[in-house]
């Protein structure tokens, strides 16, 4: 007999089994072992015709919920059992959060074990850590199961009533989250801040002086004793100065004529101030911080960062757990971990960057989840020791870890702040005094700073902690600029949201937990609310309808204080102080205060009206120009009904297909009359084309404005015209015949593939331009002309790695010629696990002893020969897996004939 013990994973599973040996078996359930129906299938067949069954809870009978083993449990599931069987005590060592809890406590539902139950948790999955678990073992507790159940419950309550409200009134395949939305609306407001603002031009100037060899800035802040107007005064939906600002707005010809008035004047320091300062080092990661950082300095999403940690956590190639568990809103650290780093800043930097044990305040409100920081397991154990072992991912995402909470425990950083003012008076004409100031910062005792600097989301920020050393000066002293000049500025509308600057603005309204945010964000981007611009988050017009409906009609839903409440709420019910059912019953039908889920959708959804957002009128018929969401996406529309102008007909109406790429905030409406300008005139001949003889047309769609040769025919299943799109920033009405034939020559036939024969061609799509031979396509680079290409360089293009999307190609570190007796270029690239040489058909890592810049054309020809292999293809094992998958099937369908055929036979001797 042995004692089973359940985790959630088959790694964690493989690493704990590792420490605990003969006399246990562990066993995956694989993540969460029953749920709510995904659907009408699930539903049993006892419920099917109940009014409550599509929500998989019976919110009549105190919401009860219909727990369902979905099918890919099942055969785990039966692996569990069969385990159980054997064993004499169950050890239920999920996560130590909510979801943890509740997936133990569903375990033992379904397993109704007859031996002893004992709930296990640990932090970090080491050995010592697990011992303790196994000498420490508790009950499950229910009011974390309560709390999990009851927002599993609210989110499917709240989803399942109002997003079949946003398919009738917005568009299908849409959904509404308890926090999703609230998420959705963050982006919107900003977006709407981007889309009010005005910017406003100011100027101000720029003194280069040099002093002992070193050159300084200095720049203009104040004329005759008021402050030169910056950025911070001006007001962003006014594009005016600040009403209680009393800073001076210098203009362009001021500026010029004070610069002019100040040439060839000396400038004597006036004041020199020298400020000692202290910073202290952030405090360790927990899930919204390490999130943040790793999209600001690694450039991850959310998502990914966190299945990284989990592989750390787990324990990757071999390694127990590297990292404490990666889900919690706490900055605390066990003693343990304050000795270890203790010691090792020590080691690695010396006495003076340690002055005792560090403690940091938690500032969540109530921290439920993991309560220690994410650290390392073990804080000896470096980044560079691990350097061989890990993935590129994997080592960045534990550096990270390990700098962080290393830096958290270090004495402060020490540094100087010098702010020197230099004043002169301009010579002839109104003789003002301008003070020009320069600031300087040298790092007294780099403290914690040696091993980190936190990242930001603002760029000035982020010149906070370069050394700016300023040359020795003295009071009075009189200096000569090297350069003067006055510079011209505008102010900068609000930033997107980038996820780190996303998931700070949730934690800091308190919507969603640890386990939460990443799900939020890749939600928000796989329902088409955001877009991604580079790191920016753009909200869609999508995202726009659905706030307007949201703030009109159930404005407390996307509330930020209403939402955060509710997880409040929820915190409670964890904390045992608090209903589940009183709550859900409160939420979903009402109480005393306010009307309920229910009610508040049954009353309003027949009268709520198709959103619509107004971006402006139309200044020569006053007709509104608004923006829809339709079937086939967004559009625009100026008349006619629902436009927001009174006395319109439907015969009014224009209406134009709104790119799908727009960022509202940088539409304008003169852009947004253009295009229903295009549509309202139909189809215009720019002239005809002197090889077809067809006319060519400029017309707008969902991508934009395109040029198309010929008509559109009316039969949908005839040839379509050739097309191309009209190029970003170009206007529609500018286009020329001339243009547009050139858009139009592309796809162009370059050659023939030598090998096999195919065509060639260079074209251009959706992502750009590109090259396509047969059903193989590559992107071209930004150095390829697709208009110019000629066919042996896109023979060189094709014969390259197929990259994913969002893959950038492998940078040349090194080229090393020719291999000897052949054509065949020998290069050293830069791929995600580090330095590799390749021939463009065989590649092989550089061995860690090589030098790149030392390694040889006969060594890597040698090394490839020996340890070479060809790039994995994906097409081919997708091909093998359909034809193994079909195989399967072929046998399947022979079995069963089979089958029948025997069924057959035996009733037939059965009858005889």
């Amino acid at each position: 007999m042995a004692k089973l013990v359940v985790v959630e994973s088959p790694a964690k599973a493989r690493t704990i089994s590792r420490f605990l040996g003969d006399g246990y078996a562990v066993e995956a359930s694989f993540g969460h072992v029953r749920d709510l129906p995904g659907g009408a299938k699930e539903i049993p067949a006892r419920f099917k015709k109940k009014e409550w069954a599509r929500f998989g809870v019976n919110v009549d009978a105190d919401f009860e919920p219909i727990w369902v083993i979905p099918a890919g449990s099942r055969k785990h599931i039966q692996i569990l059992k069969k385990a159980l069987a054997g064993a004499d005590e169950l050890l239920l060592a999920t996560d130590e959060d909510r979801e943890g809890e509740s997936i133990s406590w569903h375990v033992m539902e379904i397993l109704k074990p007859k031996v002893p139950v004992r709930r296990i948790a640990f932090h970090e999955i080491t050995k010592t850590a697990i011992q303790e678990a196994l000498e420490n073992p508790r009950d499950i507790d229910l009011n974390l199961v309560q709390a999990q159940e009851s927002r599993r419950i609210l989110d499917r309550l709240f989803g399942y009533e109002l997003s079949p409200l946003l398919w009738r009134k917005v568009a299908s395949g849409l959904s509404a989250g308890r926090v999703q939305s609230p998420a959705v609306r963050l982006c919107v407001m900003r977006e709407r801040e981007r889309m009010a603002f005005r910017a406003a031009g100011y100027w101000d100037a720029e003194a280069e002086f040099t002093k002992d060899s070193r050159s300084f800035t200095a720049r203009l802040s104040r004329i005759d004793g008021t402050k030169v107007a910056t950025g911070k005064d001006f007001d962003p939906d006014t594009g005016a100065l600040k009403k209680r600002s009393k800073a001076l707005w210098l203009k362009e010809e001021g500026a010029k004529s004070l610069v002019a008035g100040l040439d060839a004047q000396p400038f004597a320091v006036t004041s020199l101030e020298e400020k000692p300062v202290k910073r202290r080092p952030a405090p360790p990661f927990m899930t919204s911080s390490l999130q943040q950082e790793a999209n600001r300095k690694l450039g991850m999403s959310a998502r990914n960062t966190m299945r990284v940690a989990q592989r750390l956590y787990e324990g990757v190639n071999g390694l127990d757990g590297l990292i404490t568990y990666h889900r919690t809103d706490s900055t605390t650290l066990s003693k343990k971990a304050l000795g270890e780093a203790e010691r090792t800043i020590r080691k690695l930097y010396g006495e003076d960057y340690t002055d005792g044990w560090r403690f940091y305040a938690t500032k969540a409100k109530n921290a439920q989840e993991a309560h220690e920081a994410i650290r390392p397991t073990n804080v000896a154990r470096t980044p560079d020791s691990l350097a061989g072992r890990l993935k590129s991912e994997e080592l960045r995402v534990y550096e990270l870890i390990w700098k962080r909470m290393i830096a958290s425990q270090m004495t402060d950083a020490r540094l100087l702040r010098t702010t020197v003012e230099l004043t002169a008076k301009e010579s002839g004409g109104e003789e003002r005094e301008a003070v020009f100031t320069a600031t300087g910062q040298s790092i007294d005792f780099p403290g914690f700073l040696r091993a980190y600097v936190e990242g930001s989301d603002d760029p000035d920020a982020k010149m906070a902690d370069r050394e700016v050393i300023l040359p020795s000066l003295a009071i009075d002293e009189s200096l000569r600029p090297d350069s003067l000049e006055a510079c011209g500025h505008e102010t900068s509308p609000p930033a997107r949201y980038t996820e780190a600057s996303l998931v700070k603005k949730l934690e800091a309204e308190g919507i969603g937990r640890p386990s939460t945010y990443a799900s939020i964000l890749e939600t928000i981007q796989a329902r088409g609310y955001i877009t991604k611009r580079g790191n920016a988050l753009v909200p869609t017009p999508v995202a726009f309808c659905v706030t307007i409906l949201m703030e009109d009609h159930f404005a407390e839903f996307v509330d930020i204080g209403f939402t955060a409440r509710l997880e409040q709420i929820l915190d409670d019910i964890s904390n045992g102080e608090r209903d589940s059912r009183d709550f859900l019953n409160a939420f979903y039908f009402g109480d005393d205060t306010s009307p309920g889920l229910r009610s508040r959708i049954h009353d309003e959804a027949d009268s709520i009206e198709y959103p619509a957002l107004n971006i402006g009128q139309d200044p020569k018929t006053g007709h509104a120009v608004v923006v829809k969401v339709g079937r086939f996406g967004a559009y625009l529309q100026m008349g006619g009904n629902g436009s927001g102008s009174e006395g319109q007909d439907a015969d009014d109406r224009v209406t134009a297909p709104l790119p799908e790429d727009t960022a509202l905030a940088d539409f304008s409406l003169e852009n947004a009359l253009e295009l229903l300008e295009l549509s309202k005139r139909g189809p215009e001949s720019l002239g005809t084309d002197p090889a077809t003889g067809l006319d060519v047309f400029v017309l707008s769609g969902r991508f934009g404005p395109y040029v198309q040769l010929g008509e559109t025919p009316e039969d949908r299943n005839a040839e379509k015209p050739r097309r191309a799109s009209v190029p970003k920033g170009q206007s529609p009405d500018e286009v020329l015949l001339a243009d547009a034939l050139h858009w139009l020559s592309l796809p162009r036939m370059l050659g023939t593939h030598p090998e096999s024969g195919e065509e060639v061609i260079a074209a251009t799509g959706r992502f750009g331009p590109y090259l396509r031979c047969a059903k193989e396509t590559r992107s071209l680079t930004a150095d390829d002309d697709v208009y110019t290409i000629e066919l042996e360089r896109a023979l060189a293009i094709l014969a390259q790695p197929k990259l994913r999307r969002g893959q950038r190609a492998a940078k040349a570190l090194r080229e090393l010629g020719k291999a000897p007796g052949t054509e065949t270029d020998i290069r050293i690239l830069d791929g995600r696990y580090g330095p590799y040489i390749t021939d463009g058909e065989v590649n092989a890592s550089l061995p860690k002893s090589a030098s790149v810049e030392e390694y040889t054309l006969d060594e890597a020809v040698a090394h490839l020969r020996e340890n070479g292999k060809a790039p994995k293809s994906r097409r081919k094992k997708s091909a093998a897996k359909s034809k193994s998958k079909a195989k399967r099937k072929t046998k399947a369908k022979a079995k069963s004939k089979t089958k029948a055929k025997r069924k057959t036979k035996a009733k037939r001797k059965a009858d005889d």
